[in-house]
């Protein structure tokens, strides 16, 4: 009798998780999560009901950004909103998402499961990156759309008044409002791979979740000091400001679209830093708190490195060490808004019509007294704007007090006479409303 051995049976194999089941999965950790829950439903109903409430008041917000016509069209909430969301929300939101999304695993400890079940470090990043970033997405989104229902139900669709005085039609300011929050989806991006990075190099340690905020703060900080325009141009941040621009006519464009570049390459930069990282992470170490070492020669040093190469090359390219402010930019910015906004009050009192060019608005402005360089930010401004009507020989003229800030935006407080802008009213053969010339936002071309 011969004994006869059976084949060993052949090795079961498994393929990884895909990118897809891994990003599923992930979303659903994401979404599953209380806290994340909370700010999806307080970026889509928030919004609305502070943009509506506002509006309805007497005593507006006119400190920001388009605050001042919140009562006249809802088209300003959305980019009151919008406003506030670069200064604060939008750091904060994406330190909670992606900052956590990679540290949650080193709390709970779960790394060697995800491992497991998964067996591809790459799926496993590109899966919780994508995650984070959808996450992100839909409450941007959310408070985008929020706000601007909240506006339109509120006051209704109205057209608005650009910076430059410009009026856009409704349909024209509700395209330009969704392009400024498309524009602030880049400087987002950017800080959400900074998230990433923190959440990567640095485990446990609380620090990866607010190193997004604590980025945002420090370089809205550097934002309020004289720095020159290539050195504010090289700060991914720049984003939340430069939107102001697509409100003037023509749109500002330049600094729009290299805030944007910067914010891109940002994003790929960090985003690379973040997944070389990941790849060499010691998974075995069930305390990892980060490697101080890797995180700052990895990490620190080549994002630090991005603003001094975007630096140099926006210095070299373009005429931009100074601060951008200056007396001819102030002059023109100001003419022209006051140009525009005469022609409104022309509507509001129904005297006869006329144009810019008839107007031929100049103004002569200077700064401390004539008495310090006639460049650069501050309060100090004072403009005296000319003009003249079509069939009138005296020359109209109105004093300006001007405080131009280092990103230049400015508000212009009207002075005198009290027929043109020393009042916050006119009165109309309808009865008094607000005068238009009394105070009003601009904005100076840095560029």
């Amino acid at each position: 009798m011969t004994a006869t051995l059976d084949a060993p049976p052949a090795p079961v194999t498994t393929r990884p998780a895909s990118v897809g089941r891994g990003y599923r999965f992930e979303l659903v950790k994401l979404v599953s999560q209380w806290r994340i829950r909370l700010l999806v439903l307080a970026c889509w109903i928030a919004p609305a009901l502070f943009v509506g409430a506002v509006s309805q008041q007497s005593d507006l917000p006119v400190d920001t950004l388009f605050g001042r016509w919140m009562n006249a069209t809802g088209w300003a909430g959305p980019l009151v909103m919008l406003g506030f969301a670069g200064s604060y929300a939008l750091p904060l939101l994406t330190s909670v998402v992606a900052g956590d999304v990679f540290a949650s695993e080193d709390r709970l400890g779960t790394w060697r499961h995800l491992l497991v079940a998964v067996r591809s470090y790459r799926r496993i990043f590109a899966a919780k990156a994508l995650a984070s970033l959808t996450v992100i997405f839909v409450l941007v989104a959310g408070m985008a759309v929020s706000s601007a229902v909240g506006g339109v139900v509120g006051v209704g669709n109205e057209q608005l008044v650009g910076l430059d005085g410009h009026l856009l039609s409704p349909g024209a300011a509700a395209g330009t409002v969704l392009l400024a929050w498309v524009v602030a989806l880049a400087p987002t991006l950017a800080l959400a791979a900074v998230g990433l990075l923190g959440s990567v190099a640095l485990g446990r340690s609380p620090m990866g979740l607010l190193l997004p905020a604590v980025v945002a703060l420090a370089m809205a900080v550097a934002q309020l000091l004289p720095l020159p325009v290539a050195l504010r141009f090289a700060l991914p941040t720049y984003a939340f400001i430069s939107w102001e621009g697509l409100f003037t006519s023509p749109a500002q464009l330049g600094p729009v679209l290299i805030s944007v570049a910067v914010c891109l390459v940002w994003t790929i930069g960090a985003t690379a830093l973040a997944y070389f990282l990941f790849l060499r992470r010691d998974f075995t170490n069930l305390h990892y708190d980060g490697s101080t070492r890797r995180t700052t020669t990895v990490g620190a040093l080549p994002l630090a490195g991005l603003i001094v190469v975007a630096f140099a090359v926006l210095a070299v390219a373009t005429p931009s060490l100074g601060s951008g402010v200056t007396k001819e930019k102030v002059q023109q910015s100001l003419s022209t808004a006051f140009a525009h906004l005469y022609r409104l009050q022309t509507d509001e009192l129904h005297r006869p019509a006329v144009t810019e060019a008839q107007l031929g608005a100049t103004s002569d402005c200077t700064k401390g007294g004539g008495m310090v360089a006639q460049e650069g930010p501050g309060n100090d401004w004072r403009c005296v704007v000319s003009w003249h009507l079509p069939g009138v020989a005296a020359t109209g003229q109105a004093i300006y007090q001007l405080d131009v800030t280092s990103d230049g935006r400015f508000v212009a407080d009207g002075d005198g006479p009290k027929e043109v802008n020393g009042y916050f009213q006119v009165r109309t053969p309808i009865g008094d409303q607000p005068n238009p010339m009394w105070q009003f936002d601009g904005n100076v071309e840095l560029l």
